[in-house]
């Protein structure tokens, strides 16, 4: 057997030494290169009693309205008020010619001067005639014809009376005043013009706009099906007071002043099946305005033991069907389907499909897939609101 050289001993030696390394590196190599956890934001679902609120279509009414109208026909002679300025009860408006009421005036003045002396004569009269009678002198029939123009006297003079306080009244009318305190409008009449309460024409109209009503409606099936979620004991009446109306203005922004609901129709539309409701709402700026177009947000009762997670939190197949990455208890995510029910501002109720404790992913899920190790951290809400529209319930919990 043919011994080999030194230097074919330490050349076999050096390859297996560089073969030992070259093994050594690919396994270290290979235990650095796996991924490690990926971190995400979650949040701890919790059961929540959260308000049940319809947003109904409704428009705004005045909560009073009178059409200014003359209680006496003559000739408008001066308007008084200003178009589109608030008035108050008892205002003047218009005034009319007083001149042929102030003559009424004047002749029932001397009417009622007539009469009070044609009483003192009769008065004088009835006396005497007892006087007379009283000696004998005058006869019964006397007497009684005195009393009896000494009561028509009376009767004469009550007339008179009764003429000149409506003499005095219909000059009090040439003063046309606002029978309630609001914002007046246009003046559908000019000086110059002869109007008549015969007529019926309005000389202005006042719309009392603080408060102002809100009338909305609902389908009667609603309302029937809430009744019976609240016969069932599914849903809880608000406590009183605590049930609040909201608006929603025509361009999406929220009406700052909450109002309260008044009631609603006894009767159903036979020809839309809705029911109408009337709320109340404050209106100090005259921002809402009649025939105004709003959306009522109205809190109809509470549900208790509700799952809500944010929106972006749900994802969706193919199919359009609502999912969520729910982390494990070994820290891995599972992609589960659930089933959604109604929103809730920014968030979604989970009608089925997940458990109050268990842990949703809101920000990271396009970093993982089913299976994936995670690191959870608790997510946290943006505490602006768009359109400063309050949230409707508190925010979800922290992961836990």
């Amino acid at each position: 057997m043919k011994i080999p050289s030194r230097s074919a001993l330490a050349a076999l030696v050096l390859a297996c030494v560089l073969v030992g390394c070259g093994d050594e590196q690919q396994g270290g190599g290979a235990a650095e290169g796996s991924p490690p956890p990926v971190a995400v934001s979650v949040v701890t679902v919790k059961a929540e009693a959260i308000p049940l609120r319809r947003e109904l279509p409704g428009r705004i009414a005045p909560t009073r309205i009178a059409e200014v109208l003359p209680r006496v026909s003559g000739l408008i002679q001066e308007r008084v008020f200003e178009q589109g300025s608030i008035v108050q009860a008892g205002d003047v408006l218009y005034r009319l010619d007083p001149e042929p009421f102030r003559v009424e005036v004047a002749s029932a003045e001397a009417a009622l001067e007539r009469a009070e002396a044609a009483l003192v004569r009769a008065r004088q009269e009835a006396e005497r005639q007892r006087e007379l009678r009283r000696r004998s002198v005058a006869s019964e029939q006397n007497l009684e014809n005195a009393v009896t123009a000494l009561a028509q006297a009376e009767a004469e003079v009550k007339m008179a009376k009764a003429n000149l306080a409506a003499a005095r009244l219909n000059l009090h009318y040439s003063e046309v005043r606002a029978p309630i305190t609001g914002r007046i409008g246009r003046a559908h009449i000019t000086e110059g013009a002869l109007v008549s309460p015969q007529n019926g024409e309005s000389l202005a109209t006042i719309q009392q706009l603080d408060p102002v009503y809100a009338d909305f409606t609902q389908s009667a099936g609603e309302l029937l099906k809430l009744k019976q979620s609240l016969e069932a004991g599914e849903l809880e009446s608000a406590a009183p007071g605590e049930a609040t109306v909201r608006l929603l203005l025509d361009d999406g922004s929220l009406y700052p002043l909450p109002g309260r609901l008044l009631f609603s129709e006894a009767s159903v539309d036979a020809t839309t099946g809705q029911i109408t409701l009337r709320a109340e709402f404050p209106n100090p700026d005259d921002v809402l305005l009649p025939g105004l177009y709003v959306r009522v947000v109205v809190e109809q009762g509470i549900q208790q033991g509700v799952l809500a997670v944010p929106q972006q939190a749900v994802q969706r197949d193919f199919s359009g069907r609502p999912q969520l990455y729910v982390v494990k208890e070994d820290g891995t995510v599972e992609l589960r389907p659930v089933q959604t029910g109604r929103v809730v501002e920014d968030r979604w109720v989970i009608d089925e499909g997940l458990s109050a404790g268990e842990r949703v992913v809101v920000e990271g899920f396009q970093k993982i897939q089913p299976g994936a190790t995670v690191t959870a951290q608790a997510w946290r809400e943006d505490a602006d609101v768009p359109d400063g529209r309050a949230p409707e319930t508190s925010g979800a919990g922290s992961a836990g």
